[in-house]
């Protein structure tokens, strides 16, 4: 979703086991959002399905009601964004829009829980994709585990950014700029931002404490991209295809600490 910076939070143990809790609900949806994907069903259909899992467990969703920063943008209206093959971000889910085989499908899903958000995206093949959607897929998802790597006292920003765009310009593909990970916690966006592109040893130094959403977007193509006149969805400029991977987790002194995991 959309960045609106605000200060860096340092987070308690026990406030970081409360987002465990809102990122556990999160990774839940997704997984049931996953296991349903298929040709023939809409996307309206998977919001739904994603709703009912979190009020299942008492959470609220995030995105519901996030109003859109730009002129005569209303105010998001699902639980989920939902984009198909060169969508990249904050597509609002239909009942008219169904996917097929071979479609790439990018699920993105926040959730409150006691009062802490939880944040992860995920790319779904629908059925067999094409042999270059299988490694954009792998490529994007690996770049979000090589960033989160970074993730540690010690480093900064920048090694996590520089990390990301380092492995998926080595494998052919783009990094978007506009759009970036961010902190979380009480609120869906904190500081710091954190881009997918950037310099080693640059940026806000990571403390323990500091709990990040990371969530590399990756293009075929150019990795520009352009908004559409509803005011969310976000395509790539070139209609090249695109993916997008996203965890929440915890800055430690050694190994990241993900909180959005089953």
């Amino acid at each position: 979703m959309l960045n609106r910076a605000r200060r860096i939070v340092i987070k308690s143990k026990a406030e970081i086991e409360l987002m465990r809790q809102a990122g556990s609900v999160v990774a839940k949806a997704l997984a049931e959002v996953r296991k349903n994907v298929k040709p023939g069903i809409s996307t309206g259909e998977l919001n739904d399905i994603a709703e009912e899992v979190l009020n299942r467990h008492n959470a609220k969703p995030v995105f519901k009601g996030y109003p859109s920063p730009h002129a005569g943008g209303q105010p998001f209206p699902a639980t989920i964004t939902a984009c198909v093959n060169e969508e990249l971000v904050h597509g609002i889910p239909s009942y008219d829009k169904i996917l097929r085989e071979g479609d790439i499908f990018s699920v993105d899903c926040g959730a409150y829980y006691q009062g802490w958000v939880g944040d992860a995206a995920t790319t779904i093949a629908v059925g067999r994709i094409s042999k270059e959607a299988e490694k954009l897929l792998q490529v994007t998802e690996q770049a979000l585990y090589l960033g989160i790597a970074q993730a540690k006292t010690g480093n900064r920003t920048g090694d996590i950014s520089a990390a990301i765009q380092e492995f998926v310009e080595q494998n052919g593909f783009s990094v978007v700029r506009e759009y970036t990970g961010h902190g979380v916690g009480r609120n869906m966006h904190e500081d710091p931002q954190v881009p997918n592109y950037g310099e080693k040893n640059h940026g806000v130094p990571l403390r323990q404490g500091m709990t990040i959403a990371l969530e590399p977007m990756v293009n075929v193509g150019t990795w520009r991209t352009k908004l559409l006149d509803d005011g969310w969805m976000v395509v790539t400029a070139d209609s090249s295809l695109c993916a997008h991977f996203e965890h929440s987790f915890a800055v430690t002194d050694g190994e990241a600490d993900i909180l959005t995991l089953l």
